[in-house]
């Protein structure tokens, strides 16, 4: 039947009907009747009466319906404008879910254009803002985000008509809001009215975020973080908001220290220091330990109150509180580095503390200052030497920084100090395993046996002043985090790209640049305080991540490779500066000759040094002997995997192999049989992980007998993918002209580990948490008696980084991450106890099934 029927004659009451027929709880019943409606209208009929019950059947799923719904609407809205007001409601949640649609089809596939906006669609959006619910409303500022106006008059235009949002209820609108602000000023000038007016509107529903629970506060808090690092003026005027209430929970109190500390300025500083001084008498260690550091920021960032804040921490070294004590040192080292000969005087009571330091960066800020001040020091040299009666059991950090201050002694007092930099070179050279310490040993026994005149111009070399701010974020990551504020990557600090699994629907974002009416110098009192003017303070980063502060992890430096093979060859008594020494004894004003030095002979170098010294530095990296170079992922030795009887003569024996990211199977085909051998094939069947043959089998020549031939196949992991039992099973065809043979091998797991495998710390620990317990599985690796640095470095060369070091109760503790070729990452804490052949292995994974054959991973690589 045709669509003629609605055309049909009118009966009485038609219009009652086709109400009673709207209003039906049926679907079709609704369609039919919104039909004849239609028909109606189109043939001149006046159905004006039915819009109410038309405008209802809008609420469906069903596209048809909403089509002729829409006919209907546009019909009437022109005779009868003020009947079509009733359906704006409607249109505009309409709006704001096809914003939310278009946006997320466009941020997964960026190529398509598919949300091309231009100022009239930018002028509809804003139109439908007022009227959406308020998550509608959130859809259209994060697309308004998107926008990049084509000049300031047209950003000002929009900032006006969003400022409103800014007073809303629903926090989420207020963050939307603020980041369309944040983008857009960057178009507007500073000399402009209106730009002051709009820091002034940013600033109370900020504040007033600050009033929610505790959870919302520390978001809306790291988002404010982002905001004063990229406009302190801001906030300049609510730093009291910021103080911290006796009821906060330590992850509001940690956050509002750091943005007092960003916002503290000549004007405050007062009153910062009289807060951070009693939040430094709190019970919580933690916070009282930032407490302590924020007050030497302070005096770093603001030159005026440096005095007033040395003085305050030497109030609180005189308390006697064993984690005060040490955190005040460490930041006063970082004082003395902004302000040269300037507090020094301070240096005497340092000393009077040393044998309260117990914790590996206090004992080396505490070792650098007597290096650097040994001049001042008169003890300086029992100071370091009492440091060295434990050289072995103190963290990289103190070993490195000991090292080099002995060696800056020398370098000042030269007489006296002869045995001790012997000593500290033989330590980090000969007895050491770890392969930065004995580089830097290397290093510098070079440098003063060969040219003492230039080790002090390296070693004694004037240092840069450090930055006023130290934890500031790179300025391109963080305009791009302007872009998201609101969202995770707000709270994390981190671009999308950093914890989305994937790139895809990542896009990177930035501020639009600045128009030419636009560009006028940073105003005075926006600038650094310190700083000179358009000087940017430089970036490094903070020592003090999510990680560290909640584990107390020891971070020392990173290892860069596997450790380098060690000497045998003992350098027992011999005079490792040669004659360097006579030198530093003349009578240069310095006490540095360079003219009188004499190579050592060939005789008194030690024989795991190599050729004689005669080239300085150029030698350390020619070494001929006991420096071996840097091994790969560890390689199992070949087993034959198909006998010659079980495949007519041939006999294949093979290993695999992983070399910078490429996967190998290296065999040996060896012919058994008493014919020639040709037309070799290789095809694997799927597997657990995909690995397939990247190139043919190719055997270059006939195989004659009693001729072995060895081929290194690379192989890929796109190939099809099967869960086989056991997991690292591979079953493997050879052909040849002979026949076709089948056998199947086990894989190691650790060939999958790949190079990218080192996770961030503070995503580390969130997975950890994030994965349930029951994934957890724990192993003994027995016969390992290795300590923490050595299993370290073995493990990193086969891809298993280790993120993160802490030692409890004696007991070293490595934290470490792997990834799989398939995507697939695996969490692990490695428990070592000094002296105990055994050691504990963790392993975390959302795929557990995988957890065995890593642990059997784990224990080839340190036992080999």
């Amino acid at each position: 039947m045709t669509d003629s029927k609605y055309f049909t004659t009118t009966k009485k009451g038609e219009i009652f009907e086709l109400k009673a027929e709207l209003n039906s709880d049926k679907k079709e019943k609704k369609k039919e009747a919104v039909k004849k409606v239609i028909a109606s209208m189109t043939v001149g009929k006046d159905v004006s009466a039915l819009f109410p019950d038309v405008v209802n059947c809008m609420q469906t799923d069903n596209l048809e319906l909403k089509k002729l719904v829409y006919l209907y609407l546009m019909n009437y809205a022109k005779s009868q404008p003020d009947m079509a007001i009733m359906a704006v409601n409607t249109f505009v949640k309409v709006v704001a879910n096809a914003v939310a649609a278009l946006s997320e089809i466009a941020e997964s596939h960026p190529s398509s254009n598919l949300l091309d906006l231009n100022p009239q669609s930018i002028n509809k959006l804003l139109t439908a803002l007022n009227e959406c619910t308020e998550w509608g409303q959130i859809f259209i500022l994060d697309c308004l985000a998107n926008y990049t106006p084509k000049d300031d008059r047209e950003a000002q235009s929009i900032c006006e008509r969003v400022t409103p949002r800014l007073s809303h209820a629903n926090s989420a609108v207020v963050l939307s809001a603020v980041k369309v602000l944040m983008k857009f000023m960057e178009m507007l000038s500073k000399d402009l009215d209106y730009y002051g007016t709009l820091l002034k509107k940013l600033a109370p529903p900020l504040v007033t975020l600050l009033s929610a629970e505790p959870e919302l506060q520390y978001v809306a808090l790291r988002n404010i973080n982002l905001i004063v690092q990229k406009r302190p003026e801001i906030l300049k005027h609510e730093m009291k908001v910021f103080f911290v209430k006796y009821n906060d929970p330590i992850y509001v109190k940690l956050e509002k220290l750091d943005i007092m500390i960003r916002l503290a300025s000549q004007a405050n500083i007062a009153q910062v220091l009289a807060e951070l001084k009693e939040y430094a008498t709190e019970v919580d260690v933690d916070f009282v330990r930032k407490a302590v550091r924020a007050i030497g920021r302070c005096a770093i960032k603001v030159e005026q109150s440096a005095e007033r804040c040395v003085s305050t921490l030497l109030d609180l070294i005189q308390t006697k509180v064993n984690y005060v004590v040490q955190e005040a040192i460490v930041v006063i080292k970082d004082i003395f580095r902004k302000y040269p000969n300037k507090y020094e005087s301070v240096i005497a009571t340092l000393c009077e503390n040393l044998d309260s330091l117990d914790e590996p960066e206090a004992r080396a800020a505490m070792i650098w200052i007597v290096g650097e001040y040994a001049e001042r020091i008169d003890n300086a040299d029992e100071l370091l030497e009492s440091f060295l009666e434990g050289f072995h059991d103190e963290s990289t950090q103190v070993q490195l920084q000991l090292l080099t201050a002995i060696v800056k002694l020398f370098l000042k007092k030269p007489t006296e100090t002869q045995e001790l930099v012997q000593q500290v070179l033989s330590l980090a050279t000969q007895d050491s395993d770890n392969p930065d310490l004995r580089d830097r040993g290397y290093i510098y026994w070079r440098l003063l046996s060969t040219d003492p005149v230039a080790a002090k111009e390296v070693v004694l070399a004037e240092k840069p002043l450090i930055s006023e701010e130290t934890d500031l974020i790179e300025p391109t990551l963080l305009d791009e985090l302007i872009c998201y504020i609101g969202t995770l990557a707000s709270v994390y600090h981190k671009p999308p790209s950093a914890f989305v699994e994937g790139g895809r629907g990542v896009v990177h974002k930035s501020l639009p640049p600045r128009t030419a009416s636009s560009e006028s110098a940073e105003s005075p009192e926006t600038a650094p305080t310190g700083a000179p003017p358009g000087e940017q303070p430089d970036v490094i980063p903070a020592q003090g991540d999510l990680l560290g502060d909640l584990l107390n992890l020891d971070l020392g430096p990173p290892v860069s490779g596997p450790p380098l093979a060690t000497s045998s060859v003992q350098m027992g008594a011999v005079d490792l500066l040669g004659g360097g020494l006579d030198s530093l004894m003349g009578d240069e004003p310095e006490g540095i000759g360079g003219t009188n030095f004499v190579a050592p002979p060939t005789a008194a170098v030690p024989a795991n040094l190599g050729a004689p010294i005669g080239s300085g530095l150029s030698d350390l990296f020619d070494l001929t002997s006991g420096v071996g170079t840097l091994s790969g992922s560890y390689v199992a030795p070949k087993a034959v995997w198909l006998p010659a009887m079980k495949a007519k003569g041939l006999e294949i024996s093979g290993t695999f192999t992983r070399q910078v990211g490429s996967i190998s199977m290296d065999l040996q085909l060896t012919n058994k049989a008493l014919q020639v051998m040709t037309d070799f094939a290789i095809q694997f069947n799927r597997n657990s992980f995909g690995l397939a043959p990247a190139a043919p089998l190719q055997v270059h020549a006939p195989l004659s007998p009693n001729q072995t031939v060895e081929i290194s196949l690379p192989l890929s992991t796109v190939g099809s993918v099967m869960k086989m039992e056991p997991l690292n099973n591979l079953q493997v065809a050879v052909k040849n002209n002979i026949d076709v043979f089948y056998f199947s091998t086990l894989y190691p797991l650790h060939i999958l580990f790949v190079e990218d495998g080192k996770m961030d710390r503070q995503m580390f620990l969130a997975t950890w948490k994030d994965i349930p317990n029951e994934n957890e599985a724990q192993f003994q690796i027995r016969d390992c008696p290795l300590n923490a640095e050595a299993a370290s470095s073995k493990l990193q060369s086969s891809n298993i980084f280790t993120v993160a070091k802490r030692n409890v109760e004696g007991q070293d503790m490595l934290y470490q991450s792997l990834k799989l070729t398939n995507g697939i990452w695996v969490l692990a804490e490695l428990r070592i106890q000094p002296g105990n052949p055994s050691c504990t292995l963790s392993l975390k994974c959302r795929a557990p099934e995988v957890s065995q054959h890593v642990y059997q991973a784990y224990e080839t690589i340190l036992k080999n």
